[in-house]
């Protein structure tokens, strides 16, 4: 099934413009969250809890998927760096002599950046998508 007659199926959903929108939206937020590992369970959750339909907000979610995450993720630590006015982002790895220990203590600097722009990203992402899927869910519908 092509990604088009994916989109086209989320689209066609029996609920509202707004709803559909509002559950893809929801999605994002969540795939773009720092809480890699737990996104779908979080979708399934935030899905059931606010009763919005759980495969368009799973479809949401799944925009973070393997080939999108790094790009997303080192977007977003870039961006979370410059608004806390971090400047240096690039860890000095010892490969030669590197435990993961060691790595943990060279990236930490990087967390609070991490966590800042994933949420923003995330959030501006969320906003967008959600104007995006609501005009063309009100076509769909008319």
């Amino acid at each position: 099934m092509a990604f088009r007659d994916k989109f086209r199926g989320i689209l066609s959903i029996k609920d509202s413009p707004h709803r559909i929108a509002l559950a893809f939206a929801v999605g994002v937020f969540i795939g773009m969250s720092p809480l890699l590992g737990i996104h779908t369970v979080l979708g399934i959750i935030a899905a059931w809890l606010f009763r919005l339909n759980k495969l368009v907000t799973i479809a949401g979610v799944y925009i973070t998927n393997p080939w999108t995450i790094v790009p997303i993720y080192t977007f977003s630590t870039y961006v979370g760096a410059k608004c806390l006015g971090v400047s240096k982002i690039t860890p000095m790895v010892d490969w030669s002599h590197i435990t993961f220990s060691h790595l943990m203590n060279e990236l930490r600097p990087l967390l609070m950046p991490f966590i800042v722009g994933t949420m923003l990203i995330g959030l501006l992402s969320s906003i967008l998508s959600y104007i995006i899927i609501y005009r063309a869910a009100k076509r769909a519908h008319e």
